[in-house]
């Protein structure tokens, strides 16, 4: 699975929204002491706290290491702040999220300790001024408030730790290589699906970076190949929101919504190598049948080796992790089955990461719109103004009353 630790065990349905307390908010409120004030919202996994919270909320999670996915996760639910129980950025290597974070200007306040969420409750007053968050006038928490100045300090000891980094992740590959070599090579424990992939494009979705503007990119080649979509866990969702819908659903479902899941796609649950599938207990709560893949490869990479073994010809992937940094930047062991995972289907890979990036039009459509109209009326002058304008005017004139005697015959 993803994550092995026990919380990605339960399968998450999303969070109902409670009403809100609405209190005063910003840098500065109407009493005149300074800092954010507002809801606190408190979960020790953010994925999970991100579906819940509002505009302008305190945010307190625990999360060694915030990743580039989790911060822009936070930043497009507009919080007012973000308290850290963990390290944001623990030097193990140069991760991307607290710096999205303060570039859009949210306050971050890292290494608080766990002790806040024994202090703290949902829906609680807060002010977070600085490294201190405050319940009316008590301290609840002090911590590390992150600037571009600690934070620069922080990322140039990371990129020193990176050796060490990679030669664990080079000892972990070896270890997937070991548990996984039968599947990897000769594709054993991949199941049957009823999805009819063999010798058709598939296209496998996950909600990570710059997925939508990868999404929307490739309109033209999904509209023409007609690929079989498949969404990892909430690559399910971004398929939905972006008007398609998932033929396959892989993943163990911690992430991905009910609508989602009775949307009528194929439903494979990503098990524990010894058969365990917590996900699959919520999809037959919903009353849908699943397939069950035992592996110990993140989702993602149990899709493109089932696209693969079943008989795909391409597959294209978007929001999939791509580089080194990435693959740290997830915080796993078990992202050494993604590198092993490309060597594998490496020849029918196609990588839709930057696409976006890499190529936009420079034509917009009101210049298009333009180019046309220059167009008709300069072939119209043309007409009206030759020789053979006497000939063609009464020939169009007929045309245009056939088609205006036929206009009103649908409504008499």
């Amino acid at each position: 699975m993803n994550d092995p630790s026990p919380t990605t065990d339960r399968a998450v349905r999303p969070a109902k929204k409670r009403p809100r307390r609405v209190l005063p908010l910003g840098r500065g409120r109407g009493d005149g002491r300074p800092g954010v004030s507002a809801t606190v919202r408190l979960d020790r996994r953010t994925k999970n706290l991100t579906k819940r919270l509002q505009p302008g909320d305190v945010a307190v999670i625990d999360h060694v290491d915030l990743d580039r996915v989790s911060a822009e996760a936070l930043v497009s639910c507009q919080v007012g702040a973000v308290v850290n129980v963990a390290p944001s950025i623990s030097g193990r290597y140069p991760n991307l999220g607290p710096q999205i974070l303060l570039e859009a200007g949210i306050p971050l306040v890292d290494d608080v300790g766990p002790e806040i969420f024994a202090k703290l409750s949902e829906g609680d007053g807060v002010r977070v001024d600085g490294g201190t968050v405050y319940k009316g006038a008590d301290t609840v928490a002090r911590g590390t408030e992150q600037t571009a100045e600690t934070l620069d300090a922080s990322i140039t000891e990371a990129k020193a730790n990176l050796g060490h980094q990679l030669e664990a992740f080079v000892a972990n590959t070896m270890e997937y290589v070991k548990r996984e070599r039968d599947l990897l090579i000769d594709g054993v424990g991949v199941p049957d699906v009823a999805t009819r992939l063999d010798g058709r494009h598939a296209l496998i979705v996950v909600r990570g970076y710059h997925y939508r503007e990868d999404i929307a990119t490739l309109r033209p080649y999904i509209r023409e190949y007609r690929p079989v979509l498949i969404g990892v866990d909430g690559g399910a969702d971004a398929l939905l929101e972006a008007g398609y819908r998932p033929d396959m659903i892989v993943g163990d479902m911690d992430s991905v919504s009910d609508s989602a899941l009775t949307s009528g796609a194929e439903i494979v649950v990503h098990a524990y190598r010894d058969g365990r599938a917590p996900g699959l207990k919520r999809v037959e709560e919903l009353g849908r049948e699943a397939v069950v893949f035992p592996a110990t490869a993140t989702s993602e990479d149990i899709a493109m080796l089932l696209a693969d073994e079943k008989g795909a010809t391409l597959i294209v992937a978007v929001g999939t992790h791509f580089n080194m940094v990435e693959f740290f930047d997830k915080g796993r062991a078990g992202m050494s089955s993604t590198f092993l995972t490309r060597l594998r289907v490496g020849s029918k890979l196609v990588d839709a990461k930057g696409v976006s990036r890499l190529y936009r039009s420079r034509i917009s459509g009101w210049s298009l719109l333009l180019l046309v109209l220059v167009a008709f009326i300069a072939m119209t002058t043309a007409v009206f103004m030759s020789p053979a304008g006497d000939v063609i005017r009464p020939l169009l004139a007929d045309r245009w009353h056939a088609f205006l005697f036929w206009l009103t015959g649908l409504f008499t």
